[in-house]
């Protein structure tokens, strides 16, 4: 297959949503009280709800940006690609990258939606959250059929609400919801609390798969505050093994055996030693843990349940042997700082381009469209979605992927040598933004 001929779906990107979000979907007080894109006196954007203050900082939305000027920044809206919050210039972005179709998560309500969590008026917080779903179901995600996957949020802190939410956009064609991984952290029972059965029992009765997106439940650890701001970014796709390893241990999964979770920007390099020590760790030790896995092995139980998913893992693609080749699936992570925009079918197809065309195939597009019930070719023929068919409608409306500065890097002060960024740094700048907002 050549990169040209590649059809190319993207399981974890993200939106920075524009203010007006929630103006066709509430009126009155409901409007009102929602969430609220403000700007500080110095121009900095940030979101408020319900005495709640989130900025907009950096990492979260680089993409166009010269590769010096990553970081903290941006903080205002205008500094940002148009395709991060604009649905057309979405596409557009889309297209000059070659992705055929593309799932969102939230930003300034969190991954999981754990702003409207962390709300004190529940009441209004899960109007809020509908009102969320409802724009991102039906305006963004409609306004171009067969371009992008919807994905739900739900209101875990009342199970019964939380079902009905699933009942009512699974009605919308939604067959994804991003939760918590670990929701202790907001303050609710371990997934392996009888609390979660009817969430087990709904997503399985309506086929609907449970995204996990890293940092939203178990953080990624860093060592130590003067630790290079490197080494954390290094391991974060990686923590995301913590909560695999919970997951993985989850008896639900015997109870229901097509439960669907797919693990959001995690990679697949560290997946095979993964399942060599849940296997090695179950044979020496469930004589005394009695932890299940009737008749199984904990690997097995994963590759049945699990969508890995990965960004640039080259080493995961050449070891796709150890996984199972149906349940491996392509993320573009754009705007984030590892989106490889607009470059991706370059990089992607180096690093596949030793696989058959059938797993081709398989890890660029049809799992994902099987593992999420996602069919674009509804909508559009299949040589309209390659990625030489895509770039062809971009030239053709005059994309610009030329990098957008917004000042250059942050200037040194008289005197001062570069130095290595540290955590502390991160954590300091972040509190800053905060701070301002």
């Amino acid at each position: 297959m050549k990169m040209n001929d590649m059809v190319i779906v993207s399981v974890d990107d993200h939106i920075s949503e524009p203010a007006g979000m929630f103006d066709k979907h509430l009126s009155g007080d409901d409007l009102a009280s929602a969430p609220k894109l403000q700007t500080s006196d110095n121009g900095t954007n940030y979101w408020e709800y319900q005495g709640m203050k989130m900025p907009s900082v950096g990492l979260n939305a680089v993409v166009g940006r010269p590769l010096d000027e990553y970081g903290m920044e941006p903080t205002a809206m205008e500094q940002l690609r148009k395709g991060n919050y604009d649905v057309h210039a979405r596409i557009d972005d889309m297209n000059v990258n070659g992705i055929a179709a593309s799932l969102n998560f939230g930003s300034c309500v969190g991954f999981d939606g754990g702003r409207f969590h962390k709300a004190q008026d529940k009441a209004k917080a899960l109007i809020h959250m509908r009102a969320y779903n409802d724009w991102h179901i039906d305006e963004w995600c409609g306004a171009y059929p067969g371009r992008f996957i919807p994905c739900g949020l739900v209101p875990t802190w009342d199970i019964k609400a939380t079902v009905e939410e699933i009942k009512r956009i699974a009605k919308k064609g939604c067959m994804a919801i991003s939760i918590n991984e670990n929701p202790t952290v907001q303050g609710l029972p371990s997934i392996h609390n009888a609390y979660w059965e009817p969430l087990w029992r709904a997503v399985t009765d309506h086929e609907i798969a449970i995204c996990l997106h890293i940092g939203a439940g178990n953080p990624a650890p860093h060592a130590s505050m003067e630790s290079p701001i490197e080494a954390w970014i290094t391991t974060m796709p990686m923590s995301i093994a913590t909560g695999a390893a919970d997951w993985l241990h989850l008896a639900a999964l015997e109870r229901y055996p097509t439960m669907k979770i797919a693990l959001s920007e995690g990679g697949i390099g560290w997946i095979p030693y993964f399942l060599e020590r849940a296997d090695f760790s179950h044979a020496r030790h469930k004589a005394w843990t009695h932890s299940g896995f009737k008749n199984t092995r904990p690997s097995e139980v994963f590759l049945r349940h699990f969508m890995t998913c990965f960004i640039d893992d080259a080493f995961g693609l050449q070891n796709l042997q150890f996984l199972n080749e149906d349940m491996v699936a392509y993320e573009c992570d754009y705007p984030h700082s590892d989106s490889l925009w607009p470059n991706v079918p370059e990089t992607l197809y180096e690093s596949l381009k030793h696989l058959s065309d059938l797993q081709i195939d398989k890890v660029t597009h049809a799992n994902g469209m099987r593992f999420f019930n996602f069919d674009p070719f509804k909508h559009h023929k299949r040589e309209q979605l390659t990625v030489g068919a895509l770039r062809a409608k971009a030239i053709a409306a005059g994309v610009d992927v030329t990098p957008k500065s917004s000042g250059g890097a942050a200037p040194l002060a008289e005197g001062e040598a570069p130095r290595v960024i540290t955590s502390g740094d991160l954590m300091r700048m972040f509190s800053q933004h905060a701070k301002a907002a």
